[in-house]
């Protein structure tokens, strides 16, 4: 389930009521599932605090949202090393072990966190401070975790990829060098697939002072052999030309063990310090992705309260709900909807004298967007790159 509406309607009589028509019209074709979105009796406070309101919670609602969506994305990219699919992925995403999809259609105004005797603009301040909270604490965590993985990234690349260019100290040992002597010193050179037979027929001969038989096989793939060579030193400058000459390549290698050891420290620290990080990283991830798609949802609440007084008028009176439309039955949901509700274009509207339609507090009036009710197309395909 990629997509509900959340949609409120003034109360007839009672909301109950209104609740009970809504059902009535859109079960005769079985055209959606529908959820109770409660939302209690916030304090109202003034028409202009209202109006005032309504901008700022749609910008709210859309950095809510951001926020969220964020989160779950980097929590895919975190654990595609181990959990590759996309329905795993999706198992993460949970809010007090509830989907998201069921916490939007089981949604209840949570108390504790958002005192309900606060005032509306109280309210919107501290949901839009945990989230900038959260973005804030996101941007730390995903910048310290990506410089961990890109330099494990990085000492992978370079044990990795072509014999010319890979880091080769994985594929030789100290016995395959000459060390410390005055005279002699042995080259790694790389010598393509089709051309190792030559290179044993003519390596000996291509300068004087080639040790005998010197050259082993080291490692080889599909592309290239890596070789040693034993020469005198005197002559491994002419020895390299002649190299360059016969397209064999001489690798830029000096054999020092104390590198070696360091190079490997390194990478495995950095492997150790990615696998340490992970596990707090990922329960950072799955926790505040509940908590930043909870207050998304109240966003959401107080943005369907605060139009609904603005648009129904006080006392409070109407019924938020939730609408999970069936596969195919979009259009004529909408259409029943508009047969349910289209009475409500007369006390929600007003026509000035040429019949244009025009702008009064709350509403979106006048674009393609409008309906009579009030609506919010709720998007949980969290993991949709292109919302971001």
């Amino acid at each position: 389930m990629a997509e509900v509406w959340l949609i409120s309607a003034p109360g007839e009589n009672t909301p109950q009521k209104t609740w009970e028509a809504l059902n009535r019209a859109t079960s005769a074709e079985n055209l959606s599932s529908n959820h109770k979105f409660n939302i209690p009796e916030l304090r109202v406070g003034t028409l202009d605090t209202l109006v005032g309101l309504g901008d700022d919670l749609a910008k709210l609602d859309i950095f809510a949202e951001s926020v969220t969506r964020k989160i779950a994305q980097y929590l895919g990219e975190v654990l595609e090393d181990t959990t590759p699919t996309r329905d795993k992925l999706v198992e993460n995403l949970k809010i007090n072990d509830a989907t998201p999809s069921s916490y939007v259609q089981r949604f209840a105004w949570d108390g504790a966190k958002f005192p309900i005797k606060q005032s509306l603009k109280d309210l919107a301040e501290m949901i839009g401070k945990q989230l900038s909270q959260a973005e804030t604490d996101l941007k730390s965590k995903a910048n310290a975790y990506n410089t961990l993985k890109s330099n494990l990234q990085s000492f992978e690349r370079k044990s990795t990829g072509s014999l010319l260019t890979r880091n080769v100290v994985d594929l030789v040992k100290k016995d395959d060098f000459v060390l410390d002597s005055e005279y002699l010193v042995t080259l790694l050179v790389v010598i393509p697939r089709g051309n190792n037979r030559d290179w044993f027929d003519r390596y000996e001969k291509l300068t004087d002072m080639v040790v005998p038989r010197s050259s082993r096989v080291l490692f080889e793939d599909q592309e290239a052999q890596l070789v040693t060579v034993t020469l005198f030193q005197r002559v491994a400058d002419e020895f390299k030309h002649k190299c360059r000459e016969n397209k064999f390549s001489v690798r830029d290698f000096v054999y020092n063990e104390d590198q070696i050891l360091a190079g490997k420290k390194e990478a495995e620290e950095a492997d150790t310090k990615k696998k340490k990080q992970f596990p707090p990283l990922v329960r950072w991830l799955k926790v505040n992705f509940g908590e930043c798609f909870m207050a998304w949802m109240h966003v959401k609440a107080l943005r369907v309260f605060v139009e609904s007084v603005l648009r129904y008028g006080l006392p409070v009176n109407f019924q938020a709900m939730i609408l999970v439309p069936n596969r195919r039955s979009q259009k004529r949901l909408r259409e029943v909807l508009k047969q349910q509700y289209q009475h409500l274009d007369s006390s929600a509207l007003k026509k000035d004298s040429e019949s244009q339609m025009v702008d009064i507090p709350g509403m979106s009036v006048g674009s393609s967007d409008y309906y009579p009710y009030i609506y919010y197309r709720i998007n949980l395909d969290l993991l949709d790159q292109q919302r971001l």
